[in-house]
């Protein structure tokens, strides 16, 4: 029996096929840097707001100290098949500024409201510039489906 691989899908459906997977996923990888101190990686949950993707964390860890250096981060959802990777720059929000909207969310998706919570967060927003998503080597020329913030969605040749 002859099996196949993976099948090349146009940009316009790993476009959506990445949408949801942002809109139903829990956890990515946040990946920051510090010129100092190197590379940081570590996994956090997420909302995806329909625009840019939230996430919460101690407003001392080594993740908001990078961003309030370097603001560029990249995130990647947890599927090595799957893949999907964000580029972006993240903005901090202490708790109490936070927009009301993506924090409800946030804490409905969750069951967790940092802004109740008696230690000290803050929440960080990356909207995408960039987003590639692949799966298989089959996908790799065309993974670009976000560029300067854009959705590409047109067919491929």
């Amino acid at each position: 029996m002859e099996t196949t691989g993976p099948v090349r899908r146009p940009t316009a459906e790993r476009a959506r096929d990445a949408l949801a997977r942002l809109t139903t996923g829990r956890d990515v990888w946040v990946s920051t840097a510090h010129p100092d101190h190197g590379p940081h990686q570590v996994p956090l949950w997420f909302l995806w707001d329909g625009r840019a993707v939230w996430l919460c964390t101690s407003a001392t860890s080594a993740t908001v100290r990078n961003v309030r250096t370097e603001p560029r981060v990249r995130l990647a959802l947890p599927d090595t098949f799957d893949v999907v990777l964000l580029q972006g720059e993240a903005e901090c929000f202490p708790a109490q500024e936070v927009p009301r909207d993506a924090a409800d969310a946030f804490a409905d998706k969750f069951g967790w409201d940092p802004r109740a919570d008696e230690g000290t967060y803050l929440y960080l927003r990356v909207t995408p510039e960039t987003v590639r998503a692949w799966r298989g080597e089959p996908e790799l020329r065309g993974r670009v489906i976000m560029r300067d913030g854009t959705w590409l969605d047109q067919q491929e040749p």
